[in-house]
């Protein structure tokens, strides 16, 4: 058994063995702790990490919306107006010629079986119908109405129609003609040299659905050469050969040339003879070639510009330029030929014309002889004849003539008789308006 100071001896030895072991120890902990520190301050020193500023863009450009593309536009179709799409139906002149006028038409419509059919678009009226419609009109304003009384009898008996484009009611450019003077003799002499031609023997018309089924109805105008049909001479071949002269006894013969062309544009005029005598002179049959305006070739040929034309301006530079005149006529080809009659201008489908009231448009499209109302604007001019202004002014018309120059839809052209301000009305005037139709409702 050990005694007490063996167990404190033994007890003593512990302790230093165990403070041995713990400087031991901390010794190897401090040796690895410098060698890592060594190792820290022996690497090179690393290069700082730099953060990238942010790369400015520049700004977006704003997404811009294209604008609706518009719908494309229909063809002016001829259609029904609602009520809300009528005019006033205000009429600038007395209904005294308006009712001569419309005589004419109902004239017209008689001619043909009650059962015949005219078509105002889609909607289709018989001769007879029309007949109607017309014959009550002319009763109402033998009345001489007011314009309230006016507005309302159409409103309560007659549709009205008028050529639409995508909802709105198609506008229509106006233009105007009128019944020339000239001065003329029955013999040729060095003052009066121009002949005004009645129609040639040997021009022959044709149908072209004579000839094939599948054709149009379509008159062509030619001559016979060896058997063959070829087109009829033209103006340059007519006037700068004698092709005609010699084996055709004009109507008459006139002192200007230019007057002479004008009146084949107008369509019919007056010839006051050395005798004391006047003739009516009226289109009868053109030569079948294409009709060209000498105003668009003036402004073609840079000679003129395009707000500058008008009937009295092309004349005026004729005058200025006779050596001109040749040239410029001739680029036109088409040439027409007349008959005389007893009484005033007769349009297209036989009807005697009435200033102010009668109006030419596309015979192909438009209703023949039907009753319309016209919206557009008139010149006013001062004593000696100059335009100061354009008023408005609407009327009722009558569809009773066409022209070359009158096709389609958006074409319409005023008779406006004759003398001085017919003159000035049919050179001048280009402008624009509105047209509509009127017919007895189908349950009246």
């Amino acid at each position: 058994m050990k005694s007490n100071a063996d167990r404190v001896s033994q007890t003593a030895g512990y302790s230093r063995l165990a403070l041995f072991l713990m400087v031991v120890i901390g010794m190897v902990c401090l040796g690895v702790a410098i060698v890592e520190v060594m190792k820290f301050f022996a690497q090179p020193p690393s290069a700082p990490v730099l953060t990238k500023p942010p790369v400015s863009q520049p700004p977006k450009p704003p997404v811009l919306e294209k604008p609706p593309v518009p719908p494309p536009l229909s063809a002016p179709v001829l259609k029904k107006l609602p009520a809300a799409q009528h005019p006033a139906f205000e009429d600038d002149l007395d209904f005294n010629a308006l009712g001569q006028a419309v005589s004419g038409s109902i004239r017209y419509y008689e001619k043909f079986p009650e059962d015949r059919q005219f078509y105002f678009g889609e909607d289709a009226f018989t001769a007879g119908h029309l007949t109607r419609s017309l014959k009550q009109f002319v009763a109402f304003i033998e009345k001489q109405p007011s314009p309230e009384d006016v507005r309302a009898f159409i409103s309560q008996s007659y549709d009205v129609y008028a050529y639409v484009q995508n909802t709105a009611v198609h506008e229509v450019l106006f233009t105007g003609y009128y019944e020339p003077f000239l001065h003329g003799s029955r013999v040729r002499t060095e003052t009066y040299k121009y002949p005004v031609y009645p129609r040639p023997d040997d021009l022959v018309t044709f149908n072209l659905s004579d000839f094939s089924g599948g054709c149009a109805e379509k008159t062509g105008v030619g001559r016979l050469a060896k058997g063959n049909l070829i087109p009829y001479y033209s103006r340059s071949q007519i006037e700068d050969t004698d092709v005609l002269e010699g084996r055709l006894p004009p109507i008459a013969w006139v002192d200007d040339q230019v007057a002479l062309f004008f009146l084949q544009i107008q369509g019919s005029g007056k010839i006051h003879l050395t005798d004391g005598r006047t003739l009516n002179v009226h289109y009868l049959i053109s030569n079948g070639q294409p009709y060209r305006s000498i105003g668009g070739y003036l402004i073609e040929k840079q000679k003129m510009k395009k707000e500058d034309v008008s009937m009295q301006s092309i004349k005026d530079y004729l005058r200025a330029h006779p050596e001109e005149i040749q040239e410029i006529l001739h680029s036109n080809p088409r040439y027409v030929f007349f008959e005389t009659r007893a009484n005033g201008p007769v349009g297209c489908f036989d009807i005697e014309l009435t200033p102010g009231r009668s109006v030419a448009l596309d015979r192909q499209i438009a209703p023949a002889g039907a009753l319309a109302f016209i919206v557009t604007e008139k010149p006013v001019a001062d004593d000696s004849g100059k335009i100061q202004s354009w008023e408005p002014f609407s009327r009722f018309v009558v569809n009773q003539d066409t022209g070359s120059a009158i096709k389609g839809p958006g074409r319409a052209d005023i008779f406006w008789g004759n003398g001085v301000y017919a003159e000035l009305a049919a050179g001048y005037m280009k402008q624009p308006g509105n047209l509509y139709f009127l017919v007895l409702k189908p349950e009246l």
